[in-house]
């Protein structure tokens, strides 16, 4: 926990520079804020080129697992209703 003396020493630092506690706390904030937006869109970039990588090297993708299991569920439905007469016009 931050004492007297550490809150002291941060507003000597700031205060040389020309800079409030106020005005670095907002700057801090800017910054984090941009770099957060910065990681989503590199994190994002990145997924979508490895998604491309993977299928040009014929490797599966979560996205495309995850479109083949809804495929063989509709499937199965289908083959359960039609087993039943349920699916018969």
């Amino acid at each position: 926990m931050a004492g007297a003396d550490d809150r002291d020493a941060v507003e000597r630092v700031l205060s040389a520079i020309g800079l409030r506690v106020d005005e670095a706390r907002s700057l801090l904030e800017d910054a984090t804020s941009r770099w957060r937006g910065d990681a989503l869109r590199v994190n994002e970039g990145t997924r979508m080129r490895l998604r491309d990588l993977f299928r040009e090297l014929g490797l599966v993708t979560r996205d495309d697992w995850d479109e083949l299991e809804l495929r063989v569920a509709q499937l199965e439905h289908r083959v359960r209703l039609l087993e039943d007469g349920s699916g018969a016009d």
